[in-house]
């Protein structure tokens, strides 16, 4: 599975809008829509967010970290 489509998995499995998951893990709205359709990839900061917003919810981390570390942005 691609970036996008994890980094949304996560978010519908928390039954989380992008605007809610956006407030939780400190970033903004408009950033989330773009890592979810592919127009940008988290730096590192925002990756320890989406680890401990995975931590903290009994979320597995491993895939979404495969997938971001594999993924590159199609210009």
């Amino acid at each position: 599975m691609s970036f996008p489509e994890e980094i949304k998995k996560i978010r519908q499995r928390s039954f989380l809008t992008q605007q809610d998951f956006a407030k939780k893990i400190g970033v903004a709205f408009s950033t989330v829509n773009r890592w979810e359709s592919g127009r940008a990839k988290p730096n590192l900061k925002a990756m320890k967010s989406i680890n401990t917003f995975c931590l903290d919810n009994n979320i597995p981390y491993e895939t979404i970290e495969e997938a971001w570390l594999d993924y590159k942005i199609e210009k």
